[in-house]
């Protein structure tokens, strides 16, 4: 028995979409089971490198048969999907759901900007973008397609964003390596922040050659006055003018 058909009739029963480490454990579990043939039992050990080449074979076999549902990987997952051109019968099947609200022009924008230089903190994206973005920033948050992913080194420890599993499930995608090129977005340049610095040991964040500087700078001096600024300012008011001598007739 092929692994290929093995793994679609797991794909085909889960109620999931489902990971290949997942579909290898299944069959890590299903070689313990007792009475176990040995085709269960050769697959116990099977390697994440085949799995992979069997569902990508599987994958576009179903894509050539040209059926009206195909196999994907989804962030990582796989799953059988119906193909979009069949979506108005499956809408009366199953009936419309409520779904979320379509994304902003600015919203797409702000998580294209996160999804192309993340880890990125907030004031990278508003000068990408030229605009405040807390608003939106909010948005992507509650929606699960942003989070926050760290701290960055520079002052202050500004919180750092990246996208989520659920963003990639969004726009079906299957890794970030799917996202489209954007090399204009990544050339526009963002000014980072300095690191912190601190001659204090304990609390030392820079690196030391910027502490070398820091502790070889000069200490600032008076400055020197010139000879002008030191001569007392003479008394700009005008001499008292003598009263006119009387004229004798």
């Amino acid at each position: 028995m092929e692994l290929k058909f093995i793994l679609e009739s797991l794909l085909f029963s889960a109620q999931k979409p489902m990971s290949v480490k997942e579909l290898r454990d299944v069959l890590a579990n299903a070689a313990g089971e007792e009475n176990a043939g040995e085709t269960v039992k050769s697959l116990k050990k099977a390697k994440e490198d085949d799995l992979v080449a069997a569902l990508e074979q599987l994958a576009a076999e179903h894509e050539a048969a040209a059926r009206s549902y195909r196999l994907t990987c989804v962030a990582g997952s796989w799953q059988f999907v119906s193909q979009p051109e069949f979506s108005p019968w499956l809408k009366a099947l199953v009936g419309v759901k409520n779904r979320p609200s379509r994304l902003s022009q600015a919203a797409l924008e702000t998580l294209a900007i996160i999804a192309y230089r993340q880890p990125v903190t907030r004031a990278e994206v508003e000068q990408v973008r030229g605009v405040n973005v807390d608003g939106t920033m909010q948005t992507l948050l509650e929606r699960s397609l942003v989070e926050q992913s760290g701290r960055a080194e520079v002052v202050g420890r500004p919180a750092l964003y990246s996208t989520t599993p659920l963003f990639l499930e969004y726009f079906g995608l299957r890794g970030l390596e799917d996202l489209p090129a954007a090399d204009e977005l990544r050339r526009i340049p963002v000014e980072h922040p300095p690191a912190p610095i601190t001659v204090d040991p304990g609390l030392a964040t820079a690196v030391p050659e910027q502490l070398k500087l820091v502790e070889s700078a000069p200490a600032p001096t008076e400055p020197v006055p010139t000879p002008a600024e030191s001569a007392p300012a003479e008394d700009a008011s005008p001499a008292a003018e003598e009263p006119p001598a009387d004229v004798n007739d």
